[in-house]
């Protein structure tokens, strides 16, 4: 059961922003739990061979990583009974200049807002913006939400 209560949302309300940091590191234990070793999320020479501008970060992870604070901002994984978007473009993650691997060297920067309520239901849709730097990354993202 969802904490949240849905005659209190309003269609237009930002109810979540974060930025998610990224490194190198981030997609190392990534591949390592998904299995997922394509070169492309971790040597740049082949990245670039194929038409890359370099490293980016799996699309899975992009997901993982934006759906996380909007959870923390239901209190309950049980609530989304949808989870949607589209992959505009590549979430490029360079090589940390300096200090430890783990530095995040991107992020991504997220708004979720209410983009529809039905409060006599308990649904509503959340729509998610994704962004790094001015680029949006994900596009038509929305997460439905229900008691």
């Amino acid at each position: 059961m969802s904490p949240i209560d849905f005659s209190q949302l309003t269609i237009g309300d930002t109810v979540v922003e974060a930025e998610i940091p990224l490194s190198r590191a981030s997609l190392i234990d990534y591949a390592a739990a998904s299995g997922d070793h394509n070169p492309i999320h971790w040597n740049e020479r082949f990245a670039r061979e194929v038409g890359l501008d370099g490293v980016i970060a799996h699309g899975m992870l992009s997901m993982a990583a934006v759906i996380a604070p909007i959870v923390e901002w239901l209190g309950d994984p049980g609530a989304i009974s949808d989870y949607r978007t589209r992959f505009s473009a590549p979430v490029l993650v360079p090589d940390a200049e300096s200090g430890t691997p783990a530095t995040p060297t991107t992020s991504l920067a997220l708004t979720a807002t209410v983009g529809a309520v039905d409060a006599a239901v308990g649904t509503a849709r959340i729509d998610v913006t994704v962004k790094t730097g001015e680029t949006d990354v994900l596009s038509r993202t929305q997460v439905r939400i229900s008691r």
